[in-house]
């Protein structure tokens, strides 16, 4: 922006910068009385392109963030993160490709019982959330992904996991993930779904 910024792109940085957690574009509006905000939200994120912070949005919620390449520079004094087990991070997996989930079809796609800590590991971690109950006997918890798994694997959207194909180009897969392949390739009644991605997010 070469010009000054207009008294609305102002209101809606102001907005952005006090938020305590990502807003959508509606949020926003409705907090600065109706306004058209989209073009505002498209012009900021244009100037704090390249900057030390940027603007960008997760799964349909705008907020600030510090540039991936300087991320580093503010971990010293941050708690490290302890990585996920090998079991959190199938489950993971499947909810990101199957959602929404229940416990009973996760754990019939990995093919073994799921440990209550497991789940209780990724909701802590405000990675999945249950959303609801399926329909069925019982009326199962189901579960999903939450904008902050967005946020934190850098996704604008579920629509850019990557498929089988690029897991394996990046040497993310081998002969013995077995449970991922399952998560990725099989529903949770057990058939095959072809391309995963596309049948998920459709």
């Amino acid at each position: 922006m070469n010009a000054p910024p207009d008294d609305l792109v102002r209101a809606v940085e102001a907005t952005l910068f006090a938020a305590t957690e990502p807003l959508t574009a509606a949020a926003i509006s409705a907090h600065l009385g109706g306004a058209v905000v989209e073009p505002a939200l498209a012009a900021l994120a244009e100037h704090y392109a390249g900057r030390g912070i940027e603007l960008v949005v997760r799964g349909e919620r705008w907020h600030f963030q510090t540039a991936p390449d300087l991320a580093h520079l503010l971990r010293r004094d941050r708690e490290e993160v302890r990585r996920l087990s090998r079991a959190a991070t199938e489950v993971l997996a499947i909810v990101a490709y199957h959602e929404p989930v229940s416990r009973a079809e996760i754990e019939s796609i990995r093919g073994v019982q799921t440990a209550r800590g497991t789940l209780d590991v990724l909701l802590e971690a405000g990675w999945v959330r249950a959303v609801g109950r399926r329909e069925v006997p019982g009326r199962p918890v189901i579960y999903a992904t939450t904008p902050a798994f967005l946020s934190h694997f850098g996704l604008q959207s579920r629509r850019d996991l990557p498929g089988i194909d690029e897991l394996r180009a990046a040497g993310l897969l081998d002969p013995v993930d077995v449970a991922l392949l399952a998560a990725l390739e099989t529903g949770p009644d057990g058939t095959a779904t072809g391309n995963t991605q596309e049948n998920a997010l459709d």
